[in-house]
């Protein structure tokens, strides 16, 4: 509602409502008087301690001192680990270890049964077995014997027959061309058929080409040069009209 005397918020706004005010009866600080991040000069501020450079010096990591992965471990040797655990495997064993009655018996050669639990075995023998007689078997039925050649360049080696040579002369075709175009002349008779009315073409293929005859021609007319330039009876003559008034003045 617009108060009495003021105006509307449309009017001052341009919203449906007044806007609130955030300060009321605040004084006014200038922006030179402000003082400038206030915290940072109050109380204590954290320090850094500065930038550090890169070096193998204790100074250039985060510890202060040199951190170790084993402290205080002492030494340890590998083969008395070894030796006790050895021990305690061998604690496991109810009685001696076992030994065979005979040693390990070694091969004389190859194909050789010493050493082995069994007998030489008949059926792995070297020694060659009687055969019966190799009978070779019949020969198929040929038709005719295998011709020799792939049939290119070969005679009598396709199916068919081989096509027997016949003579070509060198120009049967042109000379073919030549009987049949004399016969052709042979059976015309009189000049071929020409039509007067028959329709010509709009364009026709020579352009310079005139039917009607040409008028004669006609030779130019040469006129007749004179021998003597001609020359007037008597040279032109001044206009004294000036000359004769100065000398009528001076008479008066």
């Amino acid at each position: 509602m617009p108060v009495e005397g003021g105006k509307t918020d449309m009017e001052r706004i341009g919203l449906f409502s007044e806007m609130e005010y955030v300060t009321v009866g605040d004084k006014y600080v200038s922006q030179f008087n402000r003082p400038f991040n206030e915290a940072a000069s109050k109380n204590r501020q954290m320090l850094p301690g500065g930038s550090k450079e890169m070096s193998h010096l204790q100074a250039g990591y985060f510890d202060p001192h040199f951190v170790r992965i084993f402290e205080g471990e002492g030494y340890v040797n590998l083969n008395q680990v070894r030796r006790r655990h050895m021990m305690e495997e061998a604690k496991k064993n109810l009685g001696k270890a076992f030994l065979p009655s005979n040693g390990d018996k070694k091969l004389c050669g190859l194909g050789s049964y010493y050493g082995t639990i069994g007998r030489p075995v008949p059926f792995f023998s070297a020694q060659s077995k009687p055969k019966e007689k190799y009978e070779p078997p019949g020969k198929n039925l040929y038709t005719n014997p295998g011709k020799k050649g792939t049939g290119y360049g070969y005679a009598n080696v396709t199916i068919g027959k081989q096509f027997s040579h016949s003579a070509d002369f060198y120009d049967a075709a042109k000379l073919n061309d030549k009987k049949e175009n004399e016969e052709h002349h042979r059976l015309l008779k009189g000049t071929p058929f020409k039509l007067n009315l028959y329709p010509r073409e709009y364009f026709d293929t020579n352009p310079y080409l005139f039917e009607k005859p040409l008028p004669p021609i006609k030779k130019a007319e040469k006129k007749e040069a004179l021998a003597n330039p001609f020359k007037p009876s008597s040279p032109g003559k001044k206009w004294l009209g000036s000359i004769l008034i100065v000398r009528i003045k001076r008479h008066l």
